[in-house]
């Protein structure tokens, strides 16, 4: 993993504020808060700047050391990455519960781990002085505790002071080339999180056969040979009548985001399940959201093959996804790895594709090419003229059609011309988008 800047984790039992806290440190609502013990689960990044530095803060979910829940105890051990991987540490406690047996075995846990420690104790919510129950969680071992109300923002400054006072000295390690931000979006179980672990090297997300598992948008960046991403695993999309309880609408909303600040969308499909409505529903969020995308079909690794399989699976793939036509297809396994270097050659292609710029002056080459070859429509007797195109912006790239009458641009002409300058751009992966305008408008 990548993280450039120094990192500090936020640990402590379950529903002691944590998220509540790492949302109010970094300024905006990214972790999901809710008053059931156990929401977060993964590790979630955001980052931080106070007194002229900046660092990445963590948030993880809750530590039970004794419990023997799968879910459980994927949760531990994703703290205990954050843990190692932390320079600086922020135990948060809770003032209304006191000192509890799990508050002390976390104290220990951290006191082995040889970093830096700052206690914190949460729900302080009144001005002024600490209560006198305040006072019994210096017997943790772990100097000053500072009181803090993460749903006020008291004390966070305080607390802030402390953790960059034992910030490591900066350094001047920022990653170079261009980051491309990379959505992992699918039905749920579709092996989303799998990807990401294998991309990454290590169990940064929690996997499990349960539905559901990965709740927030987890940011993974990474370098490596083919360049620098940033992968971001999502919550499972289903259908708006099986989303009943509100955390999982939270987590529905947040994939939706991912997907608005991706500069690419890998559309994950399950091989032994096929094709279903929802996969045409979640490809539909990228392609409306104007996202390069690429159509990953997983778990290949599990199908039974001959030398046809590859070819009617992909024929009966490019009926089934008619409306986005451009995007490629590739078929992988996030168990093996296989096929995982060509993906990221794909997700290259596709994000130069998203953002290039075209000169007018070629585009209108390619325009009267087009013309000369096929003519445009009539009706009545009358001809459609396009004068000139030009593009107007990327990310989709989108180019305005100046015209005599944009009743006359039929939509099969307009795809006719997409295709024209498909072919001869490269725009393979990326949705065009076209702005007709009649001559006169403003």
């Amino acid at each position: 993993m990548l993280l450039s800047k120094p990192v500090v984790a936020i640990v402590g039992r379950p529903n002691v504020g944590k998220s509540t806290l790492f949302n109010k440190l970094i300024g905006e609502r990214l972790s999901i808060v809710d008053d059931v013990p156990g929401v977060t689960r993964d590790r979630i990044y955001g980052e931080c700047e106070w007194s002229g530095r900046k660092f990445s803060i963590v948030d993880t979910g809750g530590i039970e050391p004794a419990s023997n829940d799968i879910i459980l105890s994927q949760m531990r051990s994703q703290a205990q990455l954050a843990i190692d991987a932390a320079d600086v540490i922020v135990l948060v406690t809770d003032i209304r519960t006191g000192v509890v047996a799990t508050d002390s075995d976390i104290a220990a846990m951290l006191l082995k781990s040889g970093r830096p420690v700052v206690l914190c104790v949460n729900k302080c919510d009144t001005v002024g002085s600490p209560p006198p129950e305040f006072y019994e969680f210096y017997n943790l071992g772990l100097g000053d505790p500072i009181p803090v109300s993460s749903v006020h923002g008291h004390g966070t400054g305080d607390l802030l002071d402390l953790i960059v006072k034992n910030l490591p000295a900066e350094e001047d390690d920022e990653h170079e080339g261009e980051l491309i931000k990379v959505a992992i979006i699918g039905k749920p179980n579709v092996g989303k999180s799998s990807l990401v672990n294998k991309i990454a090297g290590e169990e940064r997300c929690i996997v499990s056969d349960i539905a559901g598992t990965t709740r927030d948008a987890i940011d993974t960046t990474i370098e490596n040979q083919y360049g620098c991403f940033t992968f971001i695993d999502t919550a499972g999309l289903r259908r708006k009548s099986k989303v009943e309880d509100s955390i999982e609408k939270y987590s529905v909303i947040r994939a939706q985001m991912a997907i608005e600040r991706a500069d690419v969308c890998v559309i994950m499909i399950d091989a032994s399940v096929g094709f279903t409505e929802q996969d045409s529903k979640v490809a539909g969020l990228a392609h409306e959201a104007g996202k390069g995308c690429v159509i990953a079909v997983n778990k290949w690794d599990v199908i039974e093959k001959d030398d046809r399989t590859m070819i009617e699976y992909r024929k009966k793939l490019e009926q089934d996804f008619s409306f986005m036509s451009y995007a490629p297809m590739i078929f992988i396994s996030a168990k093996t790895g296989q096929r995982l270097d060509r993906l990221f050659d794909l997700i290259k292609h596709v994000a130069n594709a998203n953002s290039m710029r075209i000169a007018t002056g070629m585009l209108n080459d390619v325009l009267a090419q087009a013309v000369a070859r096929v003519q445009p429509p009539t009706d009545k007797g009358r001809r459609l003229k396009i004068y000139y195109m030009t593009q107007a912006t990327v990310k989709p790239p989108t180019f305005v059609c100046f015209v005599n009458s944009a009743q006359l641009f039929h939509f099969s002409y307009q795809r006719y011309l997409e295709n024209r300058i498909r072919e001869t751009f490269g725009l393979e992966g990326t949705p065009i988008r076209f702005i007709i305008r009649e001559r006169g408008d403003k």
